[in-house]
């Protein structure tokens, strides 16, 4: 199974966890995940970066959200991580793609994207919240 690993940048420790996770303990192929860009390198790096990053969820089999605790916000998910979701989403719905979302934890109603999350689990769109 191909899996693409969404979530903040920020959080490179949680985020290296999750890929030995699915790599290792899943026996799936990682096939992306965030990774910090330098400040000096934003305007050079970022367009390509997250262009590839949407292609590689095209071809991913699970789209997992590393939603971790982020600035005092249980399952914190930002507005980035948000639109990758989205993405999966559509890629599942419009275009009847056969790949899981799957969200690390429950996100606290302080996430911005709260009530979609809620609503998309009632309409059976998230696979699987693993906490």
């Amino acid at each position: 199974m191909k899996i693409v690993i969404a979530g903040s940048a920020k959080l490179q420790n949680e985020i290296n966890k999750w890929v030995e996770y699915w790599n290792n303990q899943k026996n799936c192929s990682v096939l992306n995940y965030p990774k910090e860009i330098l400040a000096e390198d934003e305007e050079k790096m970022y367009p390509k970066v997250h262009k590839k990053f949407f292609e590689d969820i095209a071809e991913a089999d699970i789209l997992f959200v590393a939603n971790e605790d982020k600035k005092g916000i249980t399952g914190y998910i930002g507005a980035e991580t948000f639109a990758e979701l989205s993405y999966g989403l559509i890629l599942k719905t419009i275009y009847k793609k056969d790949i899981k979302l799957i969200l690390a934890k429950r996100p606290s109603k302080e996430v911005a994207c709260y009530d979609e999350i809620v609503l998309w689990e009632k309409f059976g769109w998230i696979d699987e919240i693993i906490n």
